[in-house]
């Protein structure tokens, strides 16, 4: 849900601040759980919220000036790809079922949110592929980095380390745009922002990246681009929005086409 309720519920909440604050409240969840660790460790936990937090949220939250919120969804489609490659290319070979897993997933994704828009924001475009890049490689390093340690530490004692390196990253530009003006925030924007840190980037994140770590290369690209066809169903049920009920679900299915394989060549890999 964080698509509509950041283009239509925090307008006119400088971005970066916006983005900075759901990092540091997502942070405190996890607070209580944190350890100390070995500096390496730490400090490349911390490289990596730089990178798949913050820089991915100061690109992401900027696409919403150029943007509408459905046009950000639509031009995510694209990550799949980049999860699929980066993995390929650090691992110096070219997976087939990888690459076509994610061709169907953007196919289906685009399949599902292409409403014949021929004009587009290039600046929003780019900024959205900025984020893509940002999050993919940020996924793929945190499954490198717990697959490489030989004594991989809790996840949640360590992940406050990811959340303070996205909000390191973002607190120099929020503070910039301090200065540029005054804002007030009404009680409906601040419910959305502890929303925001605590659910969708709290537990979200977390959950996802340890996901992450438990499924093939494959099956990570794919479930990228799940949050569209789930996006769209709650547009229908919850939002009362329209939506073309037969794309959905010739989307879903193709989701699930492309799943098929992977899932398949996970289950061999585990029999063996």
């Amino acid at each position: 849900m964080s698509f509509g309720l950041i283009k239509n519920l925090l307008a006119g909440v400088p971005p970066s601040w916006a983005a900075m604050i759901r990092l540091v409240i997502a942070a405190a969840v996890f607070l209580p759980f944190v350890r100390r660790v070995r500096i390496r460790t730490g400090a490349l936990l911390f490289l990596i919220g730089m990178l798949q937090f913050g820089l991915m949220y100061l690109a992401y939250m900027r696409s919403f000036l150029f943007l509408h919120a459905h046009e950000v969804v639509l031009f995510t489609v694209l990550t799949p790809l980049y999860v699929a490659a980066i993995h390929d290319l650090l691992h110096r070979k070219f997976n087939g079922v990888n690459q076509l897993c994610a061709l169907l997933a953007v196919f289906a994704a685009a399949m599902i949110l292409w409403q014949g828009h021929t004009r587009i924001s290039l600046a929003g475009f780019l900024l959205v592929q900025v984020s893509n890049l940002c999050f993919a490689f940020g996924q793929i390093a945190y499954r490198e980095t717990f697959a490489k340690a030989c004594d991989p530490p809790e996840e949640r004692r360590v992940f406050f380390w990811l959340y303070l390196g996205g909000a390191a990253v973002l607190a120099p530009c929020a503070c910039f745009e301090l200065t540029q003006g005054t804002f007030t925030l009404s009680s409906m924007q601040v419910a959305v922002l502890v929303y925001l840190g605590v659910v969708a980037s709290g537990a979200g994140f977390f959950l996802w990246n340890a996901g992450a770590r438990r499924v093939s290369a494959g099956a990570l690209a794919v479930m990228n681009n799940l949050k569209i066809p789930l996006g769209f169903l709650i547009s229908l049920l919850v939002f009362g929005e329209t939506v073309k009920i037969w794309t959905l679900l010739a989307g879903i299915v193709l989701f699930g086409a492309a799943l098929v394989p992977v899932c398949r060549g996970s289950a061999a890999a585990a029999d063996a």
